[in-house]
């Protein structure tokens, strides 16, 4: 017995009245005492080297190098990626591939390099083995990018899983970015960082890691190239990197470095090498297509846990309706549950939600759902009930249910990594659709269960199917939100085949972006918790996730007029824009704050609404491309040092440039500009980049810019699509994309091309098709041309 857990115990107990913290004190106890008898012990280990090439065995796109202690499997694939593996490891199975992973590349071959080396020559990419098992990465030009000197494993003497360590090095310039949902990032400093899905049980602020998202995925930037890089195991690890010197010591660069060490699972990687715009497509191409959200959850979204009855929700819709603000979603949180128990309804505070959600839908809002994955255990319970019948629920190693503790009090908790019981559970949301619920929000998935000690999440040794494979916690806990994302997703589509679903999960993994989007979490209220929000966003949009957005106003405490009004105009212009706050936190709604505030969020909110058609284009081209909506300011200019260090600002698709105010009692705020012409949305003055620019920032607005040329599709006055073209320089073509998709359904729409150029001493708008040009069909409205 731990003397230090005893005495938490005792403080739990003793400072919880409820019956609640004595239950998360037996809780704590029970996991230590399952991992204790289930877990084996790791004893001595020894350690293991790939020791010297003994022989090659070419194969399609690349072939299979054997080592004296180990083999390595490579190849390049159709879409340029490499794969490789160790010990044997092949990309399959993986929860990150929606399907078969892709063809190995004829055209890549594997051919003698120096030294005894190996090499796999592709369009895109080189490929160096070394005689050792060293593996660098160089661009068709031969630049290197990359180095993975030979991995190291740790053995068990009497068997068992084995942990390794690969450590990489980069070049001296390089920037590393990634690892899901980071709060001190974007850009990824000196440190270390945990890949373990982690509720921290607090409102959290950029020093805290890790959080409720994490995957293995690094997208690493330097002159030569980007590339992404991402090792495909879900088991527990941490990353931690070094950044480069440039000339350091006599003169020398000293290369970037980055040492993953993990617990267990394959050493298989994957590398993508380009643009930034095209690692992110081949990326997508591996993991799947962003889902597409239906058009209504581009719009603004007000939650809160609390809200407590159908009452109040009508009191805050017609708080909005009266004050002629954008509303376009409400979300009810656990108070709106039978004690706190999935997939109910606390009738007594809201008896008719079905005539609520129809009256809503009416205005043009929808009712979204929070959904938790702990089902209480007890016999009666309807879900409980139907989930024994399909032997749903995670055991322990001797066949007994797992049990924690969470809202509902005693839980268990569905293995999602069975296609069974992903069945049943989607099967579950027919109660949700049936309460007239549009959306869902997934949360405490990581999964959460409450504990006094230790960690707030399942044994380690709880088993788990893993589709067949039979493994436990230690591997499928990373992915278990991820594969109760794929069970909401595939149920709806089966039992609203005509509606797009929409679903955002607190946690999640690589692949995450097949079925929907996430959110910050419990971000916490303060000026570090909305730098935090930008982090966040702009971090997963690079691993692949592009919808995502924080709680406005911060999860906890009240925030102060200033902070809520930066809060909510940074908001406005982020894929998922979401107002929501804890049960003990301050109000939300805009006219709380007073009528100047309410005024300047009357700006934020209608502004949403106009762009509303940009939004919905960025959405289908993220689905195409794997483009995030937010992007960091170096997006189309990676070898600019400059930009790459800037994490306070970034392009809203390719045509604006939005300057958040992230410091309290700001009134201007300096932005490092990209290159080219740049207008202010909102005076029309032109900035010529690249340069460092002082913007006006006064508390009705933000500095949002324009890119010359660009043409931006908004709502108009009337309702209707309307291009907003901003005037290119003279001489200067310009351009954008139109989607238009105002529906829920599965229709794929026009990819529209508009160009700008000017004519003489006329600018012209034309609309590029398969039989040449055309007049638009939309009205046009030209901005900048006094400057132009």
């Amino acid at each position: 017995m731990d003397g230090r857990d005893l005495v938490r115990s005792i403080r739990v107990v003793g400072s919880v009245r409820s019956a609640q913290g004595l239950r998360t004190v037996r809780a704590a106890w029970r996991r230590r005492r399952a991992d204790a008898s289930a877990l084996p012990s790791r004893g001595a280990e020894r350690a293991r080297v790939p020791g010297p090439v003994q022989e090659v065995e070419p194969g399609p796109g690349g072939g299979i190098v054997r080592f004296g202690r180990s083999e390595l499997r490579i190849f390049v694939a159709v879409n340029g990626a490499v794969f490789w593996g160790w010990d044997g490891a092949s990309p399959e199975p993986s929860y990150a591939l929606p399907g078969r992973c892709p063809e190995p590349d004829p055209r890549a071959v594997l051919e003698p390099d120096k030294d005894g080396g190996w090499r796999v020559v592709a369009e895109r990419v080189t490929v160096v083995v070394s005689r050792h098992g060293a593996i660098e990465v160089l661009t068709p030009g031969g630049v290197p990018l990359r180095r993975d000197l030979p991995p190291r494993w740790w053995e068990p003497v009497g068997g068992g899983t084995a942990r390794w360590m690969q450590r990489s090095e980069v070049a001296a310039d390089a920037r590393f970015f990634g690892l899901g949902g980071r709060a001190s990032g974007p850009r990824l400093r000196e440190g270390t960082y945990r890949l373990w899905n982690t509720d921290p049980g607090r409102a959290f602020g950029p020093g805290e890691d890790p959080l409720y998202l994490t995957m293995p995925v690094q997208l690493v930037v330097a002159d030569a190239a980007a590339h992404l890089v991402f090792h495909d195991t879900s088991w527990d690890g941490t990353v931690t990197l070094r950044e480069g010197e440039e000339g350091a010591g006599s003169g020398h660069d000293r290369a970037g470095t980055c040492e993953l060490r993990m617990d267990g699972g394959p050493l298989r990687c994957w590398v993508v090498v380009g643009t930034p715009a095209r690692v992110l497509l081949t990326w997508a191409s591996l993991t799947g297509a962003p889902a597409l959200p239906p058009a209504w959850a581009l719009g603004h979204h007000h939650a809160r846990w609390g809200f407590g009855s159908e009452q109040e929700v009508r009191r805050i819709v017609s708080g909005y309706q009266e004050r002629g603000l954008p509303l376009d979603a409400v979300h009810l949180d656990i108070d709106h549950y039978d004690e706190h128990q999935v997939f109910t309804v606390d009738h007594e505070n809201f008896p008719k939600l079905p005539v609520l959600a129809e009256e809503l839908r009416r205005d043009g809002i929808r009712l979204v759902s929070i959904v938790d994955p702990a089902v209480r255990a007890a016999e009666g319970n309807a879900v409980y009930d139907s989930g024994a019948a399909v032997d749903a629920f995670v055991r322990d190693a001797s066949g007994r249910l797992v049990r924690g503790v969470v809202w509902p009090g005693e839980a268990v908790f569905p293995d999602f990594t069975h296609a069974r019981v992903r069945q049943w559970w989607g099967g579950l949301y027919e109660e949700r659709l049936a309460q007239g619920f549009s959306g869902f929000w997934h949360d405490m998935n990581e999964p959460t269960s409450f504990a006094a000690f230790g960690e707030s999440t399942l044994p380690r040794s709880a088993r788990h199917s893993l589709e067949g494979r039979d493994g436990d916690h230690r591997e499928a806990h990373n992915v278990y939100a991820l594969c109760m994302a794929r069970a909401a997703y595939e149920g709806l589509r089966e039992l609203a085949p005509e509606e797009r679903p929409f679903i955002f999960s607190r946690s999640g993994w690589a692949g995450l972006q097949r079925y929907g989007g996430t959110w910050s979490g419990d971000v916490a209220t303060g000026w570090p918790g909305l730098r935090a929000s930008l982090s966040l966003v702009m971090g997963l949009g690079l691993c692949g996730v592009p919808y995502s957005g924080p709680d406005v106003g911060g999860f906890d405490g009240s925030p102060s007029p200033e902070l809520y009004l930066r809060w909510l105009q940074l908001g406005a212009y982020l894929p998922l824009f979401r107002t929501h706050a804890s049960l003990r936190a301050g109000r939300r709604e805009p006219w709380e704050f007073g009528a100047e505030v309410l005024e300047h969020a009357r700006v934020a909110l209608v502004e949403r609404r106009r762009l509303l058609p940009y939004f919905m284009t960025l959405a289908h081209l993220a689905r195409r491309t794997g483009a995030p909506y937010v992007r960091p300011l170096w997006w189309t200019a990676p070898e600019d040092r400059a930009l790459r260090d800037c994490e306070d600002a970034f392009l809203l698709g390719d045509c604006l440039l939005v300057a958040p105010v992230l410091d309290p009692g700001a009134d201007r705020r300096a932005v490092q500009l990209p290159r080219g012409r740049w207008y202010d949305t909102v005076t029309e003055q032109v900035y010529e980049g690249p340069a460092h620019v002082l913007l006006d920032a006064p508390l009705s607005r933000i500095p949002v810019l324009a890119r010359a040329g660009a043409v931006v599709p908004v709502r108009g006055d009337d309702g209707g699509l309307e291009l907003e073209v901003w005037a290119p320089a003279r001489g200067r073509t310009g351009g954008g994309l139109v989607v238009q998709d105002a529906g829920d359904g599965w229709d794929e729409p026009e990819l529209e091309r508009y160009v700008t150029r000017w004519t003489r001493r006329r600018l012209i708008v034309e609309r590029q098709g398969e039989g040449g040009t055309s007049e638009p069909p939309y009205p046009v409205r030209v901005r900048g041309l006094e400057e132009g």
